[in-house]
């Protein structure tokens, strides 16, 4: 083969070489775009991603609904069994409470109309069976989902002033709490109020649900005092042990379970594929941060006692779903486990603190709710890059300031006109008999 023959196949291979990659960089880069495209655009059409965003929001509700059955449980198995009936009255009472406040003021006053601001519209909440695609789901799976919160916050208070509240000045609270003060707090997020202008981040409540709880149960642990005969003149903590705790591991199962559908359901869409991932991405980060913080109790207690402590251990996993309520979505699987262990060893200690105060919570919902709801909104900012440290402080603070001073107010207004505690010899005998007349375990009933 001669030079010119070479050159010219040679630049014959060269051109087709170009020519081929020409048309694999267009063919690149419509492939790219379509991708782009698949990406951004719908992945069903608007009326399906109506039905299914209203269908995430009816299951998930009922699931959160269903802790209202584990709240009960939990409750019930940590108090003594002539204490239990009053439990049960009180958790299914709260939960029927909620949801008349929340129709009748609480739904419109922490969504409608505030506009940056501080508080809604006192106005009943006007259900539309008409739909409506632009809203993306039906209005009233909305105000379903968002109704079993507010019994969640409720719950909250219920465990931890147990065996020496009287149950009517208890509804009282529960009837103010719903109705005004928790609307009030979730309308600052939630609603668009002034804490979502600002970036405040709270996706499913660490804050706005556990902590504005925690705060109305330690305002209201404080006034009532603690049970006859939990602490000594001297000091002394004495274990007051509950009637069951199978009935307690079953109702925190229960919670478990739940909060899946309080934490996946509140990704408030499941109308496309990166919706589907994000609520499998919160279920899986939610399961793991349960189980940091029960291993985290499980070892630590071992650690530093002759025992495993079981109470401290299920208040653990409970505390590990608080933590990770927050942002359930953007940390990794790993950060997940850690957000959940420190919140169980959080609430373990935040048992000790409240001893040490002399403030009594039967069940351990202060530590598991508030201290650890706090915790995992403060560290949103460590997972999430677009929330900051500081916002997320102001955000504790002011809830903080607005749930515990308003709680304490309530309370002692209750206190003082119409009281909240049963007398000593009522306590001594049980809460069953003396408000209700009945006893939950006939058979077996002992003080």
């Amino acid at each position: 083969m001669n030079a010119n023959i070479f050159k010219k196949s040679v630049l014959f291979d060269i051109k087709k070489i170009l020519n081929f990659s020409f048309f694999a960089l267009i063919l690149l880069f419509s492939v790219n775009v379509s991708a782009d495209t698949v990406e951004t655009a719908p992945a069903v059409s608007p009326e399906v991603a109506y039905i299914l965003n209203t269908f995430l929001f009816l299951v998930c509700g009922f699931l959160v609904m269903f802790m209202a059955a584990g709240f009960c449980m939990l409750e019930a198995g940590q108090v003594r069994s002539k204490n239990t009936a009053v439990i049960c009255l009180k958790n299914i009472g709260l939960f029927s409470i909620a949801g008349l406040m929340y129709f009748l003021v609480g739904y419109n006053l922490m969504y409608d109309g505030v506009d940056g601001g501080y508080m809604g519209s006192f106005s009943l909440f006007d259900r539309s069976s008409e739909v409506d695609l632009e809203t993306g789901y039906a209005a009233a799976s909305d105000w379903y989902f968002q109704m079993v919160f507010v019994a969640t916050a409720a719950s909250i208070v219920s465990g931890a002033l147990a065996e020496r509240i009287l149950i009517w000045p208890f509804f009282l609270f529960v009837a103010i709490l719903t109705a005004f003060i928790y609307p009030i707090a979730g309308s600052w997020q939630w609603g668009g109020g002034w804490l979502s202008e600002m970036g405040f981040s709270d996706f499913a409540g660490s804050t706005l649900v556990h902590s504005v709880g925690g705060w109305a149960a330690l305002a209201g642990a404080m006034l009532l005092g603690p049970r006859d005969g939990k602490y000594g003149s001297d000091g002394s903590v004495n274990i007051i042990p509950g009637c069951s705790l199978p009935m307690t591991t079953l109702g925190v199962f229960i919670l478990w379970l739940g909060w899946f559908g309080f934490n996946g359901g509140s990704q408030l869409a499941l109308g496309s594929g990166a919706d589907a991932t994000a609520v499998a991405d919160i279920f899986v980060n939610t399961n793991l941060a349960a189980a940091g913080g029960v291993l985290a109790c499980m070892i630590l207690s071992k650690a530093t006692n002759s025992h495993t402590n079981i109470a401290a251990t299920l208040n653990g996993a409970i505390a590990g779903l608080v933590a990770i309520t927050a942002e359930p979505l953007t940390p990794s699987m790993g950060q997940a486990v850690i957000i959940g262990a420190i919140g169980g060893i959080i609430c373990m200690y935040g048992m000790k603190l409240l001893d040490m105060l002399k403030i009594d919570d039967v069940v351990g919902a202060i530590p598991a709710h508030l201290f650890a709801g706090i915790w995992g909104t403060l560290v949103v900012a460590w997972t999430n890059p677009d929330a900051s440290l500081g916002v997320q402080f102001i955000g504790v603070v002011s809830y903080g300031a607005f749930a515990m001073i308003l709680s304490f107010a309530v309370w002692l207004i209750i206190k003082t006109t119409i009281g909240i505690r049963a007398s000593k010899e009522d306590e001594e005998y049980g809460l069953d008999m003396s408000e209700l007349g009945t006893v939950s375990y006939p058979d077996f009933n002992k003080k």
